[in-house]
């Protein structure tokens, strides 16, 4: 798994200079301020979901996908900024980078058409399902429920409350993301915000509107769920094939632009090296110059 060899320097990398993106009127800025973490993300891919109504393609929602910009680092340190658009759009392996990779990520889901919190949490949690079944994870697999009853209490930053630190299981998990939306309904334009931890902790916020509050809602700790409602959206069967190739598309030049820039910086300092060797190459011809003068000098003498 990604996540397992990639380790995060806890350092954020500027962030790479990307354009908005304007999907069926809904307008994704280039950068977001993470609920979460209070951390810049950028703009990597949206798209849409929808549904086929009569024969007819009915869009039900609009998705954003954000990066922090470690990720791109990660990425091409993997290979990845050499593969075309095309290679990284039909590649398995690219998309599961980014979902288990150790670096924040955060998903803007806004509504085209009314839905009840019901209806979306049981059709997220039946493609997680699903995917937990193709990816051979089963109730073995789970995170194990804490605390224990000596377990300190922590601030939690997500509630602004102290309380135990608590991992779910994930039959838990999938009980308490079912539970946060059970009594939540989501007019056109309402949203729906996911931030994943590099840790894995699903952070769930809402929105009434365009806006993205300064903090979430409630944070589940469990990798699994966090990584699978990602990777139900931009994963090989993810709802929405249109940011899956958005991502595809605007990681390949954020990581072309990178290796054009790290190639320009080893080509500064190479040439600044040369330079140095030259004038170190002039300077002691010019020493050994003076030193000529003088010997002929006292030989006059």
């Amino acid at each position: 798994m990604f996540d397992q060899i990639i380790i995060s320097s806890g350092v954020q990398s500027p962030l790479p200079s990307v354009t908005n993106l304007q999907v069926d009127s809904v307008n994704f800025p280039p950068s977001v301020i993470s609920p979460a973490s209070s951390n810049r993300l950028f703009l990597a891919g949206a798209g849409v979901q929808g549904l086929d109504i009569q024969g007819e393609f009915v869009i039900s929602t609009v998705i954003g996908v954000y990066l922090d910009p470690n990720a791109v680092g990660s990425l091409t340190s993997f290979g990845w900024g050499c593969k075309t658009t095309e290679e990284l759009t039909e590649s398995v392996n690219f998309f599961r980078h980014i979902v288990t990779g150790s670096f924040e990520k955060f998903i803007k889901v806004t509504m085209k058409l009314p839905l009840t919190g019901q209806q979306y949490s049981e059709k997220v949690t039946e493609n997680c399902e699903a995917i937990w079944e193709s990816l051979g994870i089963n109730s073995n697999s789970d995170i194990s429920c804490g605390p224990p009853p000596s377990a300190k209490l922590r601030f939690n930053k997500i509630t602004k409350t102290f309380g135990p630190s608590r991992h779910y299981s994930r039959g838990q998990a999938v009980k308490r993301f079912l539970e946060i939306f059970k009594p939540k309904k989501f007019p056109p334009g309402a949203s729906i915000l996911f931030a994943i931890s590099p840790k894995g902790s699903l952070t769930v916020a809402f929105s009434n509107d365009d806006g993205i509050p300064k903090r979430g809602n409630t944070a589940i700790e469990n990798k699994f769920l966090a990584e699978a409602v990602l990777e139900s959206i931009i994963g090989k069967n993810g709802v929405s094939p249109g940011a899956r190739l958005s991502v595809a598309e605007r990681l390949a030049q954020v990581m072309k632009n990178e290796g054009r820039a790290e190639t320009l910086i080893l080509g500064d300092k190479k040439f600044m090296k040369n330079n140095e060797v030259k004038e170190d190459a002039t300077k002691t011809k010019t020493d050994q110059e003076e030193a000529n003068d003088l010997s002929l000098g006292d030989k006059l003498a």
